[in-house]
């Protein structure tokens, strides 16, 4: 064990973190976590500015056979607390190492402990130090959480596999650095009050966002741009990004405290789960800017983004020998600058510019000079006002095949010179009366590894002040030292301070993983136009109005919150309500507590005060007002249970809610009754006595299918429903002498209950009590003949409980609704698929095949149901917890069961001699092997002649990934994401010879975008035949006559081998069979000849299915 002492670690993951629990759920949306501290009483607002610090190293041998489930490292000390590692080898219900940061003395620990730490946990790569994995994070440790850190630390498999260095010797080696922090109290800290900024609220994984909207929104030219973009006062903010956006920046202005960011991303057409996807901050960059740029088309403001962040560069190509010079203007809006090989920014611009020469194998052909030695380069025609540099932090590793982040020191000035040494970076016809000089605006930070991290910004808003910057991390702003803040976010290794001077022991050097991602510079000769003055008469007056009125709404809002301790909410229910609600809003029970009259009234307000101020808003004098409590029943219903009493009439509002709620809740639920005479107005109401039931009554009409309230009736519990029959009659408008039935609904969840009324029975036999509901109809004699789809008020209630309105959309068009059905939820499947077809006017309802909607994608789910594969509608609607009202159809051409039998696949067929590729659809018996899908496409396609040979091929990203064997079965065979394609076998693979060898040839180039350099497969892979000792220059030939490339195209064309992803540039004399070995140690697939040149030819519509899973989506604002 080793304990050394750095300097603290300022950095944060995007994974879940958290505290380790022995039932840790591994399926955590990754997302990243702001820790927030809590308030401790011996702590101060700032942090302590040298920490105590250390870094630990914890041996672990014979790691494999650990067979325990957790283990814990020795204690060691930070700032004078005990700190520990533990470790989950075989992952805490997970396919990952499981680790955290625990506090060894957390139980004997005083009441209220609490600790704050920044600190990263690594396993240590011990074969290249540079691929340790590493994680960073912070955290508030307490009682409840006095452990932290990454259940999915890293994956096993990478873990134990002894090729990657993690294990060496089966030692594994894990490191904690720890730096203590006196706790950052984020409840308190006011970021107005201390910076006279606001920051910005993070959704789960929106602090690259952040970032660069504060950055944006501090280029004071831009916001006012934002501003005059024409809004009206009928736009929604989530439905309008220019309204969003001006709605967010007026926030930033003149809000006290942190934003929220939902509307902007609403507006972008993002659902929560691209807020939990965490992008890059330059593409998002870009596709805002793009999108900007197109709503300001027309509009006063038209042209901003140009102005402000369009500069343009020359490229040229010069011939050396001959005079001729080809020339291209190109525009940008952002520069991406190399980091590694660089020192600084300067650096960088030197190799943007750098002279490439031509010669050799890479002449260049120039157009009637022929192939020509040149000078190739880029030099710029101008800079923009406000110049944005992209720091290439990621680029892909070829060695290992993955990406990496290139933590290298990187030194950026505060001011830069882009006219130095004369101008070196203009081209000729750079105008040289401008001077670019820019002085830095702000610095976008990346903190963490390749896989994720936090971003947080560094803004000097004035440009001015030549002491500090602000630090914008979300909902924090702090003012920082600006020579500290900004030297610390060059990047490189730190060494640590030695623990003994006196040795000679060798200082210890770590990497700082904190560091510029993105600069911003202003141009000085544009600052005052830039950094102008933005004000109210900038902002349109309904956007003022609107925005004005959201925060007087928030502010009464918070009042509430705040004084809602003194204050009771008291729903009030009438007659009238019932009326209006039953039949309409509600079926079930009486009414809708939630759209009946509601007061605010204050605790101590006594009852009697209460019903004056219910008389002022009713119209209804006190003495005529009847209040009864309601209560929720064994059986989930909620009834007028019994009247106050005088008594608790003189208690405050509050005891009485007490009364009423066994619940903890801040609403009291009333009735109040009232008798009306016959002109309608209040009369006094009868004594209510222990004899006396109130009873609500609900009218059924079979024919209309409607059901309404016609009131409430005092009975006797001795007396017989007979005795009331003439009265019910009345109030439905019936004869006196109508025959009817009564029945009473007693409960409807999970399913109703709703039984026949004796009317010769007492009501006290028929144990109906205060509150109970008698729902009553015509009698209709089964003679009588006439047919209802509900007769009676049983079915009809039932039908209510179980109607669902489904939504259905054509599986081609799944974001449109095409009808809708009013279906039950106990409809079989048949059911459901005979509405469908009868909607849809098909005979037969086998041809409707519908698939169930994903409730958290709002995507039809991969697989479709099953021909009576569920037994009701419910089951198709329900996903996981979630029930969804839509459902996917799509019509077939043979029955399903039919279909279910046959197994369908898409083939392109690849002609042999025209330059054309024809899709099928085959469809044969699940059974069938791929002889049988070659023999059936045979029946289907033009071949060369007639004894051509077919064979059937997978393929995937542009490369070949099998030959199917004709006996393989083609059940397991997956077309979704894969590509098959069907070819003739060519006359020279037939007849291979001892020595001759098959190989994979694959069109490549090289991919420069997103900071990385990647190998780019397009276009179609194909086989070819080389012979023993034939060199480049003859396989060249065969090549350009099987693509039939015009001979100036191929002369540009470069050949490569390529194994595992990494290009041997070949010259025409090498032997091309040497190169590639005899057995396969990988995928064939994984060695190939490439072909390098620029893709030109239109991308095929069969061909969108192979970008279906990419590592990462793409940026997309969809409105």
């Amino acid at each position: 064990m080793t304990v050394m002492t750095p300097a603290p670690v300022d950095q944060e993951d995007e994974e879940m973190l958290v505290p380790h629990s022995d039932l840790a759920d591994g399926n955590h949306q990754p997302m990243e976590v702001v820790a927030q501290a809590e308030t401790a009483n011996n702590t101060e607002n700032q942090p302590v500015e040298d920490p105590p610090s250390s870094r630990f190293s914890w041996r672990i041998e014979n790691f494999s056979r650990l067979n325990i489930k957790k283990l814990y490292s020795e204690i060691f000390v930070v700032g004078g607390y005990k700190w520990r590692v533990l470790i989950f080898p075989k992952g805490n219900n997970v396919d990952h190492l499981s680790m955290y940061l625990d506090v060894a003395d957390s139980l004997s620990l005083p009441y209220g402990w609490s600790r704050y730490a920044q600190f990263s946990l690594a396993v240590v790569n011990q074969i290249h130090n540079k691929y340790s994995v590493r994680k960073d994070t912070q955290h508030q440790f307490n009682a409840r959480e006095s452990d932290w850190g990454f259940t999915s630390f890293m994956p096993l498999s990478e873990l134990y596999d002894p090729s990657r260095g993690y294990l060496v010797n089966d030692t594994c080696i894990i490191e904690a650095e720890v730096a203590v922090r006196r706790v950052v109290d984020y409840w308190t800290y006011d970021s107005k009050k201390e910076t006279g900024y606001v920051g910005l609220k993070n959704q789960g994984a929106t602090c690259y966002m952040n970032s660069l909207l504060q950055t944006l929104y501090h280029i004071p030219y831009f916001r006012k741009a934002v501003y005059h973009m024409p809004t009206t006062e009928n736009d929604l903010p989530s439905g309008s990004i220019p309204l969003a956006l001006q709605s967010l920046f007026y926030k930033l202005q003149y809000s006290d405290s942190s934003v929220a960011t939902k509307e902007l991303t609403k507006s972008f057409g993002w659902d929560t789960y691209d807020s939990f996807m965490q992008h890059d901050v330059q593409e998002l960059n870009r596709v805002l800017c793009e999108k900007l740029e197109d709503k300001m088309k027309g509009t006063v403001v038209e042209g901003t983004i140009q102005q402000l962040f369009e500069g343009h560069h020359m490229n040229y190509i010069e011939c050396i020998n001959v005079d001729y010079k080809s020339t291209r203007k190109e525009s940008f809006y952002d520069l991406q600058l190399d980091v590694k090989g660089c020192r600084d920014v300067y650096a960088s611009f030197d190799k943007y510019v750098e002279v490439e020469r031509l010669e050799g194998d890479n002449k260049y052909h120039a157009e009637q000079y022929g192939l020509q030695d040149a000078r190739k380069g880029v030099l710029f025609i101008d800079f923009p006002p406000v110049l944005q540099l992209q720091l290439k932090r990621f680029e892909y590793d070829f060695m290992r095949d993955t990406m990496v982040k290139i933590n290298d020191r990187y030194e950026f000035p505060l001011q830069l010179d882009l006219d130095r040494e004369n101008g070196k970076y203009l081209s000729p016809e750079a105008n040289r009366n401008v001077r670019n000089l820019y002085t830095l605006h702000s610095v976008l930070v990346h903190s963490g590894g390749v896989h994720g991290g936090h971003y947080y910004a560094f803004i000097r808003p004035t440009l001015s002040d030549q002491w500090y910057v602000y630090k914008f991390d979300d909902e924090r702003v702090t003012k920082e030292d600006l020579k500290r803040a900004l030297e610390e976010q060059y990047g490189g290794e730190e060494e640590l301070p030695q623990t003994n001077p006196g040795f000679n022991n060798t200082p210890f050097k770590f990497t700082k993983y904190s560091n510029a991602y993105m600069l911003v510079y202003i141009r000085e000769s544009d600052k005052e136009k830039i950094i102008c003055n933005v004000d109210e008469k900038d902002i349109a007056e309904h956007l003022r109005e609107r925005l004005k009125k959201e925060q007087e709404e928030k502010e009464h809002k918070k009042k509430e919150k705040a004084e809602a301790h003194l204050y009771t909410i008291i729903k009030v229910a009438r007659d009238g309500d019932l009326v209006e609600q039953i039949g309409r809003d509600t079926y079930f029970d009486l009414v809708d507590h939630d759209k009946v009259r509601s007061f605010r009234i204050q605790k101590q307000t006594i009852f009697n005060d209460f019903k004056e101020e219910v008389a002022k808003e009713f119209g209804i004098p006190v003495q005529f007002q009847r209040f009864w409590l309601w209560a929720k029943r064994q059986n989930h219903t909620y009834r007028p249970n019994r009247p106050l009493t005088p008594q608790e009439e003189t208690h405050s509002v509050g005891q009485l809610r007490e009364v009423s709620n066994k619940v903890h809740n801040a609403e009291l639920k009333l009735f109040l009754e009232v008798e009306l005479g016959l002109d309608l107005r209040p009369i006094p109401l009868p004594d209510k006595t222990k004899d006396d039931i109130l009873l609500f009554f609900k009218l059924y009409d079979p024919e209309k299918e409607e059901l309404c309230c016609v009131g409430r009736l005092f009975v006797k519990s001795t007396g017989k429903p007979v005795e009331i029959l003439k009265k019910l009659n009345e109030m439905a408008g019936y004869a006196p002498d109508e025959e009817i039935d009564l029945y009473e609904e007693i409960k409807f969840d999970p399913t109703v209950m709703c039984e026949p009324i004796d009317k010769k029975v007492s009501f006290r036999a028929s144990q109906l009590e205060d509150g109970d509901i008698i729902c009553f109809q015509k009698s209709h004699p089964v003679e009588s003949g006439e047919q209802f789809r509900y007769p009676d008020v049983p079915s009809f209630l039932d039908y209510v409980h179980n109607r669902q309105v489904v939504h259905f959309r054509s599986l081609e068009k799944p974001k449109e609704d095409d009808f809708c059905l009013e279906l039950s939820k106990l409809h079989t499947y048949d059911d459901v698929v005979e509405r469908v077809a009868h909607q849809l006017g098909l005979d037969d309802p086998s041809k409707i095949r519908l698939t169930s909607h994903n409730c958290y994608s709002q995507q039809p789910k991969p697989q479709p149901i099953k021909y009576r594969g569920v037994e009701h509608l419910s089951d198709m609607l329900v996903h996981y917890n979630q029930t969804s009202d839509i459902l996917y159809y799509e019509v077939l051409d043979i029955p399903l069961p039919e279909l279910q039998g046959l197994k369908t696949l898409k083939v392109a067929f690849h002609h042999a001699t025209k330059d054309e590729v024809v899709m099928h659809s085959i469809r044969l018996p699940k059974q069938s092997t791929v002889g049988d899908v070659i023999n059936d496409l045979k029946t289907k396609v033009e071949l060369s002649h007639p004894n051509a040979e077919l064979r059937l091929l997978e393929v995937f990203y542009h490369k070949i990934y099998k030959i199917f064997p004709p006996n393989e079965k083609i059940e397991n065979i997956n077309d979704q994401y894969w590509t098959l394609r069907a070819e003739e076998i060519p006359e020279e693979e037939k007849n291979l010879g001892p020595h001759d060898r098959l190989i994979h040839v694959y069109h490549f180039t090289k991919d420069t975008a997103q900071n990385q350099m990647q190998i780019q497969n397009f276009g179609e892979p194909f086989f070819l035949v080389i012979h023993e000792g034939e060199t480049l220059a003859e396989v060249k030939v065969r090549i350009q006559k099987k693509l039939q490339v015009l001979d100036e195209e191929f002369a540009k064309w470069k050949f490569a081998f390529l194994s595992l992803g990494r290009p041997e540039y070949l010259q025409d004399s090498d032997i091309v069979s040497s190169r590639f070995q005899r057995r396969d140690v990988y995928g064939a697939w994984e060695q190939y000849l490439g072909l390098e040149h620029s893709d030109s030819a239109p991308k095929r519509a069969y061909a969108a299915n192979q970008s279906r899973h990419t590592f990462e989506k793409p940026v997309k604002i969809y409105n």
